[in-house]
This record gives structure tokens, sequence and C-alpha cells, in this order.
């Protein structure tokens, strides 16, 4: 597996838990992924920052870009270079995971799913007027269950920009990434959305093996804190 690490310390401002931070997530990403080969690309980040990169990591791309559809687009390019075998996972600076998140991940590829995600988006548990996602109701959505090595897999209809996939997908549906990434915000859900409509696959672990940083939007289920310890 291929991590592909984005790290900004500019963007827009999000409500988070105390414990979300740069520092917080990348540490636990790296106890997580320690298999994995490792390249950080990091956006306008600090001198201290940079110091604590360069203890931690080898291969880091330092860019001025101020945008996260700017830089996964640099992800993309490494991407691509890659074999088509390889397994990538895009990850993003506010997530955390629990210690398994990279078995889930691989074997979410291995039983065929074109993009695997660890985050279960509690948007797919709320109505479109509680703020959930739009194609869902009653608090759910349609999909399908899949039993794994490890746990259970839904098909989704979307996710944000952290996910994996092969190399080989992503040759495949470079045009689509590029389409809902080529302005400063990256359009995840249009981009899934689209994906989905080709026949692909997107798939998330249940229960959720990582979360996204935002209050509102943490992976349910989890005691995210204690899980931060506990990896």
């Amino acid at each position: 597996m291929q991590v592909i690490y984005r790290i900004s310390e500019t963007g827009y401002s999000k409500e988070k838990p105390d414990y979300i931070n740069n520092k917080n997530c990348f540490k636990n990403a790296l106890r997580t992924f320690n298999k994995a080969n490792w390249l950080v690309i990091a956006d306008n980040v600090t001198d201290d920052t940079k110091l604590y990169l360069e203890s931690k990591v080898k291969i880091i791309n330092y860019v001025s870009v101020g945008h996260g559809a700017g830089t996964f687009n640099i992800a993309l390019d490494f991407a691509l270079t890659l074999d088509d075998n390889e397994i990538i996972y895009f990850l993003e600076n506010d997530y955390l995971h629990k210690p398994e998140a990279d078995k889930i991940l691989e074997d979410g590829i291995e039983l065929g799913f074109d993009y695997v995600t660890a985050y279960d988006h509690l948007d797919k548990y709320l109505n479109p007027f509680e703020g959930g996602n739009p194609f869902c109701g009653g608090r759910s959505e349609e999909t399908r269950v899949y039993l794994g090595q490890y746990c259970h897999f839904k098909l989704t209809n979307s996710t944000t920009m952290t996910f994996a996939s092969k190399v080989k997908t992503l040759k495949e549906d470079e045009v689509i990434l590029r389409k809902w990434t080529k302005e400063t915000y990256p359009y995840d859900f249009q981009m899934f959305m689209e994906l989905k409509q080709q026949g692909r696959r997107l798939a998330s672990s249940i229960p959720g093996f990582a979360t996204h940083g935002e209050t509102n939007w943490l992976s349910p289920l989890i005691k995210w804190k204690q899980e931060l310890w506990n990896n």
C-alpha cells in the first residue's frame, strides 16, 4: 500500500474536537499504516511542522497551493506513476483510524470494490432535511452489504477525498477524478456520483474504522478520543 498524506495549515476552518489536530492525526496514521510506503504532500506548512515531518518520514513534497483540490491532483499525479496493482490510500490530515484500518482497506479492495473507505459517514443516517445525504431517506440509504474478513462492507454513494483504490482504477477514471477537482474545492460528492453512474462501486466499512475529524460528522458508535490513545 502507498499512503499519500496531504497536510496543510491553510484552508477553511471546521468545528473539530480538541483531540483532532495535525500532530495527533499524523501520529495516528503513521502507527496505523506503518507497513505502507509514504509520501507526504505538505502545503503551506510552518518551519516547525517541516522539522516534525522530516523527523518521521523520508519523502515529503513541499508545495504552496492553498487548497485541497490542487494537492489532490498532485497526489494523483504521483499515484499514476506507480504499478497498476498498487493500492493507493489518499489521506487528508484530519482523520483518525482504528489500528486495523490498513487491513480493512486492503480487504475491501481484494473483495473487488473499486473504491474503499474506512469512514462510515454519518450523513448516510440522516434525512436530507436534517443535513444528510440527498439520496438517503428514513435515516438510511439503499445498499447491499457484504461480508469481509474483518467486518462488513456496504455500498455507498459517496465519501470524502480520503479513500483507497488501485492505480489501474485511477488510470481508467482519471478524467472523472480531474473533472471534479479542477477548481479550488474538490467536489467529492459529485465525483463519486459520476463514478457510480459509470458502474464503479464504492464501499465503506461498517462500523467505521476511520473518522473524519469534524465534530458533527464523526463516524458513529466509536469513542474516537479513546481510539486515539489505544492506537
